[in-house]
């Protein structure tokens, strides 16, 4: 009776903690949320308010419309850039990742270790030499540029991630295909992806997700205010003196549709996907 008390004590002491973890973590979004319908007035009041007393639209309004529809602009940018990466990550780091599974070659260890130790080191490491080759080819203020370098960012995870998944495929699936006449192309292509697309949907939701969100190569790439991605067109609304945090919080809201949206549509791969990855290797 006393270990029963005991580990239902335990199971409760366990589940406030989660509990409580799980209201920190979701309070500043629903206090985003919140802010994004309140007026100016109440942002800068004195008095806090969890709820708008006077709830508005209008702050998703200015967003919309603020110089001439810039916003929409932004938009494009991030989700063609985000859409280019997406393209430009699962190509590389599957054709990648599908050689370090099935070939041996010098270097291989190696290979597989840099990419492990580039995850180490933080991305702000990266912008001085990315920024000296990207000027050196010229593509600064080009999509060309931001997807290179955002692909060269989430590029180490996704070969790590696709290789765990290609490596419990079984090579004799692909040596059956050959001998029926598939190339080597064809049988990674008509059998191999098929057989990963949980994986794929990570990777692609990785990439997605990087090029969506990312701030600082973006700033730095980019200078000209048609160019901007929507985290670095959000800094408009950031002056010396003052924040617009009625519109930050607007767009902010408006930044995380697209995601949200691409979650739920591969809601199903990436479960599975992330469960397996995270045994499987």
């Amino acid at each position: 009776m006393k270990k029963k008390t005991a580990k239902r004590w335990v199971d409760l002491l366990v589940h406030i903690i989660l509990a409580l973890a799980s209201i920190i973590s979701v309070f500043p979004v629903v206090w985003v949320f919140s802010t994004s319908f309140k007026p100016e007035s109440e942002v800068f009041s004195n008095v806090i308010r969890f709820i708008p007393e006077h709830p508005t639209l209008d702050n998703y309004r200015y967003i919309l419309t603020f110089k001439n529809h810039i916003f929409l602009t932004w938009l494009v940018n991030s989700a063609l850039i985000a859409f280019l990466t997406t393209l430009v990550g699962v190509f590389l780091a599957a054709t990648a990742a599908y050689a370090f599974s099935r070939f041996e070659f010098l270097g291989k260890q190696t290979g597989l270790f840099s990419f492990l130790v580039a995850q180490m080191f933080p991305g702000s490491l990266l912008i001085v030499p990315l920024y000296n080759i990207i000027k050196s080819y010229g593509l600064l203020n080009s999509y060309t540029g931001l997807v290179l370098a955002y692909s060269t960012v989430s590029l180490p995870f996704c070969v790590w991630m696709l290789k765990g998944f290609f490596d419990t495929i079984p090579v004799e699936l692909e040596e059956a295909a050959r001998v029926d006449g598939l190339t080597p192309f064809g049988t990674f292509w008509r059998i191999v992806l098929p057989l990963s697309l949980p994986g794929l949907a990570v990777t692609a939701f990785y990439s997605f997700v990087t090029a969506w969100n990312e701030f600082m190569y973006a700033l730095t790439f980019m200078n000209r205010e048609e160019l901007y991605t929507l985290p670095v067109g959000l800094r408009t609304f950031v002056n010396e003196f003052n924040t617009d945090w009625h519109y930050m919080s607007a767009g902010a809201i408006l930044i995380t549709v697209p995601v949200v949206i691409f979650f739920f549509w591969a809601q199903k791969y990436l479960i599975s996907g992330l469960t397996a990855g995270g045994t499987k290797g």
